[in-house]
């Protein structure tokens, strides 16, 4: 229920303002967000590359509708590859990428074609590019267009959603040999012909997955804040006979930093997803659907100066 309703206020534009008026824009935004500018960006990455961290730099955006809007976002993720290179920090850190802030809700080929230039880049600068999933409605148009990235860059990330119903079989098809795929719970409102409704049932998928992923041949990315999973990770990378540096963790900025430094100390790879730019408040929303925990501290600083 508390989750349907924090879903429901992501969609508020009258919530939106709200928010966007509150001391939360200065204090919980800072906590969860690098920043709004490129420069914002690579800072955090160069600061997390010091305390031996991964990191994967989004920009955040999506559902464009204006095509000038979607070579904006082009634009941005091209300067910002251009930015980690010269800052010699691609060997850390990635990009990851919403196809509808390319342009997919506007025309398919369109938003592959913008991906393609994004990869390019990536691939210029010594990093990689993992496609991020949104609701199921895309779901085939996302994993369509991956595949088409992997047939020039091969190791184009994806990334799947536990909750989905469909996403033990994706995982067996698409750890392929070379391919990185980013395993998560998922933070999108979902019918039930298409999902998991409770917790139980979204932890079980998610095991099954792991399970599926560390069977095939391609590099596992964990998604996962939850101590238990992320214990299970551990014990299925182990039982596939895995090398520590043959799969990653991956975290959320701001988000348990303590336990990404203490697995980046225990020899795993801990790479922290860190958004950017000022379309902060779709994003913020997701988050706390995703952990309702963190409404008590959202709703905090609402109300705090910070």
């Amino acid at each position: 229920m508390l989750r349907s309703v924090i879903l429901a206020a992501a969609r508020s534009s009258k919530f939106e303002r709200f928010v966007g008026t509150a001391p939360v824009s200065r204090s919980l935004v800072r906590r969860y967000v690098a920043g709004e500018t490129t420069a914002d960006a690579v800072a955090a990455a160069r600061s997390l590359a010091s305390d031996g961290l991964l990191a994967t730099l989004d920009y955040l955006g999506e559902d464009t509708i204006v095509a000038e809007q979607a070579d904006a976002t082009r634009d941005e993720y091209l300067n910002l590859l251009s930015a980690l290179k010269a800052e010699g920090l691609s060997e850390t850190t990635e990009v990851s990428v919403k196809l509808s802030a390319v342009g997919q809700r506007i025309d398919v080929e369109l938003a592959y074609d913008r991906a393609r230039q994004i990869c390019a880049a990536a691939e210029s600068a010594g990093t990689t590019v993992t496609i991020d999933m949104e609701d199921h409605t895309v779901t085939d148009s996302t994993i369509e267009i991956v595949n088409r990235l992997r047939q020039d860059f091969g190791d184009t990330g994806a990334v799947l959603q536990a909750y989905l119903r469909r996403t033990e079989d994706d995982c067996k098809s698409l750890a392929t040999a070379g391919s990185r795929i980013r395993l998560c719970k998922g933070a999108y409102k979902e019918p039930e012909t298409v999902a998991y409704q409770r917790p139980l049932d979204v932890d079980r998928s998610y095991v099954r997955s792991i399970n599926a992923l560390m069977a095939g041949d391609g590099y596992p990315m964990l998604a996962t804040h939850d101590p238990r999973l992320v214990e299970i990770g551990i014990d299925r990378a182990r039982w596939f006979d895995r090398e520590p540096d043959s799969f990653e963790f991956q975290m959320l900025y701001g988000i348990r930093p303590a336990e990404q430094l203490r697995l980046a100390a225990e020899g795993y790879r801990m790479r922290v997803y860190v958004p950017y730019g000022d379309q902060w408040y779709g994003y913020l929303m997701r988050r706390m659907a995703e952990r309702p925990a963190n409404l008590a501290v959202f709703a905090r600083s609402l109300w705090t100066r910070s």
